[in-house]
């Protein structure tokens, strides 16, 4: 039987742990520390329900985290970690233990404060990522019930970002930089077309989708299928969105880092047309 060998209790939630095949670890779990010392053995099947930390750097960044965070938010972020690897069925990247309990401590210490944090891309968030917001919806409403802290609407985005971020495997940096790449990508619209989409609009709906698979296309290196003849069509027809179309283009590009097929100017300019024609006629 593979077991663990306790080398030090951080709290009683969080032990460090030799392992039978990844040496020293840090193993996080509810009550995975309560009344054990250095030395004590727990079959690997005990664990089953608790997370393990095998990457060195992963482990070094949290045991310098946990002497600063309350052990009743990482039981809770425990909890939430868990239910996120249900609901998803995935195996998320370790780094969402020390990402969000870092985010959610500083977040609960800024709401003790009574210091408010606005989320600029809450709505895109939402729109762009509604399993990953549904379930921060999850996490934000157990630390509420269990921690008396209430997070309110702009953290459930932030954290919606970080769950992204987990299962992606892509690091929260890129992630938040592609909801505000597709904040401002609204806002240069808006400007350029002197319109306010309503942020409950089917049309602000369908634009962010189409953003959003735009960048990813983008970020993936895929191509859409070249279409010359409507890219004329669309040239003539509605030359200051296709220009428009081509100015977003140049801001995705530029942000992204990579090219952008010029396929992808023709299908932008038809879903510019396709809000200029309803903005119109409401």
């Amino acid at each position: 039987m593979k077991i663990l060998r306790v080398a030090k209790v951080l709290n009683n939630n969080v032990i460090i742990a030799g392992h039978p095949e990844h040496g020293e670890v840090v193993v996080i779990g509810k009550g995975i520390g309560f009344n054990r010392k250095t030395g004590d053995t727990i079959p690997l099947e005990a664990i089953e329900k608790m997370f393990i930390l095998t990457n060195q750097m992963e482990q070094e960044q949290y045991k310098q985290l946990v002497p600063q965070v309350d052990e009743h938010l990482i039981e809770v972020i425990g909890e939430i970690i868990s239910y996120i690897s249900r609901k998803t069925q995935s195996e998320l990247n370790e780094h969402i233990h020390i990402a969000l309990t870092d985010h959610l401590a500083f977040a609960i210490k800024r709401a003790e404060q009574d210091l408010a944090f606005h989320n600029p891309f809450l709505y895109e968030t939402k729109e762009i990522y509604p399993l990953e917001f549904e379930l921060a919806e999850y996490a934000i409403d157990l630390i509420h019930k269990k921690l008396g802290v209430d997070l309110g609407d702009d953290e459930i985005g932030f954290v919606a970002l970080h769950i992204n971020s987990a299962i992606t495997n892509r690091h929260i940096s890129e992630v938040r930089g592609h909801a505000q790449l597709i904040a401002d990508l609204v806002t240069v619209i808006e400007e350029e077309l002197q319109i306010s989409i309503s942020r409950h609009s089917l049309d602000y709906s369908r634009l962010l989708t189409h953003l959003r698979f735009a960048i990813e296309r983008v970020r993936r290196g895929e191509r859409v299928g070249e279409i010359e003849r409507l890219d004329v069509l669309l040239q003539q027809e509605y030359p200051s969105l296709y220009t428009l179309a081509g100015k977003l283009t140049d801001i995705m590009e530029q942000r992204l880092h990579k090219p952008i097929c010029h396929a992808e100017l023709s299908y932008l300019t038809m879903h510019l047309q396709r809000i200029a024609t309803s903005q119109s006629e409401s």
